[in-house]
């Protein structure tokens, strides 16, 4: 596995741990951007 590739599944975990933690907390807006931001990294691992 690359660097890259590594790379992109941290920002990919990163982002739907924070997805559950801004979910938990209420903020349902910005849970989606950041759902919306590891979609779009989880891209780049296809």
């Amino acid at each position: 596995m690359d660097l890259a590739r590594v790379g992109w599944l941290v920002t990919v975990f990163v982002c739907l741990i924070t997805v559950a933690i801004l979910v938990f907390q209420g903020y349902f807006g910005y849970a989606a951007v950041t759902l919306a931001v590891a979609a779009a990294a989880a891209i780049n691992l296809a």
